[in-house]
């Protein structure tokens, strides 16, 4: 600073500087802190399509809409070989053919209990519902995660339902129970229309 300066030579030329007004000013906002943004986390969700045209067969109680019921012909052959002026009466069966559909093959949460799950979830019913080949239709297939436990419960309360129905009777049993532990149900489950709408509304159902 030119204040900490003691002794000038003052037979040397000394020009001095003067201020000038700038002609415009730009204010600078403080710098608070250098932390890196919060990004919201989000849980990993994998799907996949089943189209019509791979004949899915379905066995089991399912809406109307997931399926196309075809009645079709199988041949009986009991009896062929004993007497060959006996033509086999054909026996018709209705077969349930699994219609285009979302299949939700993996869901994994960062965080247990937070609701990121079941936003991925509502997520993938909209994009659902929007999508005119799949018309809202959306399955998955509860398989154990560990020896002892499985996602059922999870997909229930978001009104998924099992084609067996006493798949379903357990889930509730297990609500009314209070079970802690994730019960070890497995089989297909697929999200009904009237509670695809409830998920869109409401979220949760339980």
């Amino acid at each position: 600073m030119i204040n900490n300066i003691v002794n000038v030579d003052t037979h040397m030329p000394v020009s001095v500087a003067k201020t000038t007004t700038a002609k415009s000013t730009v204010q600078i906002p403080p710098i608070l802190s250098f932390k890196t943004p919060f990004l919201k986390q989000k849980a990993e969700l994998r799907v996949k399509k089943f189209r019509r045209g791979e004949n899915i067969i379905i066995a089991g109680d399912i809406e109307d809409n997931y399926v196309d019921i075809i009645e079709e012909e199988i041949e009986d052959n009991t009896g062929v070989g004993e007497n060959f002026f006996i033509k086999p009466m054909p026996i018709k069966r209705k077969t349930k053919y699994l219609k285009n559909c979302y299949v939700i093959d993996y869901i994994q949460s960062p965080k247990v209990g937070c609701g990121l799950g079941t936003e991925a979830i509502k997520g993938l019913a909209e994009k659902a519902m929007f999508d005119p080949k799949a018309e809202g239709r959306i399955v998955t297939f509860s398989s154990p995660v560990w020896k002892e436990s499985s996602p059922a419960l999870f997909f229930y309360k978001l009104g998924f339902r099992f084609l067996d129905p006493a798949g379903n009777e357990y889930m509730k049993e297990c609500i009314i129970n209070k079970v802690p532990d994730i019960p070890p149900q497995i089989g297909m489950m697929y999200l009904p229309k009237a509670n695809l709408h409830k998920l869109l509304r409401y979220g949760e159902m339980f």
